[in-house]
């Protein structure tokens, strides 16, 4: 018979702060755990073995957060003896707390995100960690760096997230975006039997809201194309990248700045989108050979001047060209009056406008890979002779002449 008791010990000092510990008796042997929870003797109850909360207490929300962390201590501590009791062993209190240090130390959120994330840098899954990290950032500052442990975690504690992040202002994409990836964290620790399926997403949206597309019509492509920059460098070089992306069928900035030098063979650049790792094939035109020309042979493998040092991190160099140039276009728009925010990624979605304007089946271009599904539109995309497309983004560059 194992007994869990929760105790106050009063400090020396009167009117100081005390520490809550837990009573652990096995087998006739008591064991003390020690936690770093402080109370006053006011917000103590010894008779009930539980904090006070006065209505009109100052630290109102310290206190109801130390008696839940208490609360799923003692439950994780129940659990741990549950299990060894089942397992049929025989077992000693410091085990117990062995274990329950154990699964403080590997299994709070903070931790079990951030070895995931460790993880996914291992298996060169670099963008699908850094997601992870921003989310657990966010998550962080919502907590205001309070971990919290993965079996605490209830739908009341998501839509107390949902709706701090609406508070700020965070479109519900983003909102949902985060939330699908802290459920996939928890889905991982479910799996690996770590904690039981609460459902706690079950309450907040974790769906895909489908954006307004932002795409610019073939005269104000014309119009960025054929403005005179030469005396700023750095909007020149902006509208290049953007004009390079909408030639190449709205290639993503990311696979533009990983396309190398050996992509480009025989007149077609052949690559696999990072995203989808679908392959496509490219017919390389004089439009872009007349932008790549403008530039310095890059010393890299790559062919784009975006990842131009060998000694510099990559994956740095890609961000901050990304930034730069989106900032830069910022400044194009204003000059050309378009009232949408153009980067980078408005090119991806103007060629795709422009091809169903003429007429281009929207089987070939998948709506401007504006389905709901990306991967309804591979399957669409993968069985279309790529000639097709080319021909299309042919006609499309003459429309700009």
């Amino acid at each position: 018979m194992t007994s869990i008791k929760v105790k106050f010990r009063p400090s020396t000092v009167v009117d100081k702060e005390g520490s809550i510990y837990y009573q652990i008796i096995h087998d006739r042997k008591t064991r003390q755990l020690l936690t770093d929870y402080k109370l006053l003797p006011s917000e103590w109850n010894d008779k009930r073995s539980q904090i006070v909360i006065a209505a009109n207490s100052e630290r109102r929300a310290i206190l109801v957060s130390l008696r839940e962390r208490i609360h799923w201590d003692v439950e994780r501590l129940n659990k741990i003896v549950k299990r060894f009791e089942d397992k049929g062993i025989d077992f000693a209190t410091e085990e117990i707390i062995a274990e329950f240090d154990r699964y403080s130390n590997e299994y709070s959120l903070f931790n079990f995100m951030e070895s995931v994330i460790i993880s996914l840098k291992q298996r060169g899954k670099t963008r699908t960690a850094e997601t992870y990290k921003a989310t657990l950032n966010s998550f962080k500052k919502f907590r205001n760096d309070e971990d919290i442990m993965l079996d605490a975690i209830d739908f009341e504690l998501m839509e107390n997230y949902e709706a701090h992040m609406k508070n700020k202002g965070i479109a519900p994409n983003t909102i949902s975006f985060y939330m699908r990836i802290l459920r996939a964290t928890y889905n991982r620790a479910v799996e690996k039997e770590v904690i039981e399926q609460r459902n706690p997403f079950r309450h907040v949206y974790t769906g895909v809201d489908k954006t307004i597309k932002r795409a610019l019509p073939l005269a104000i492509i014309k119009k960025i194309k054929s403005m005179e920059l030469d005396l700023d460098k750095p909007m020149d070089y902006a509208r290049d990248m953007f004009m390079l992306s909408f030639y190449l069928r709205g290639m993503s900035f990311i696979d533009m700045a990983y396309l190398r030098k050996s992509d480009l063979k025989d007149g077609f650049i052949t690559y696999r989108r990072r995203k989808t790792d679908q392959q496509l094939v490219i017919e390389w035109t004089k439009e872009m050979q007349m932008i790549l020309d403008k530039y310095p042979e890059n010393p890299t493998q790559y062919l784009f001047p975006i990842i131009k040092s060998t000694t510099a991190n990559e994956r740095n160099q890609y961000r901050n060209a990304g930034y730069n140039i989106n900032q830069a276009l910022k400044k194009i728009a204003k000059k050309v009056g378009v009232n949408i925010p153009l980067t980078m990624y408005v090119a991806r979605h103007s060629w795709a406008s422009a091809a169903k304007s003429k007429g281009i089946p929207i089987s070939v271009i998948s709506e401007g890979m504006g389905h709901d599904s990306e991967a309804t539109t591979q399957i669409y995309l993968a069985s279309f002779d790529t000639s097709v497309v080319d021909k299309a983004n042919s006609l499309i560059l003459k429309a700009l002449k």
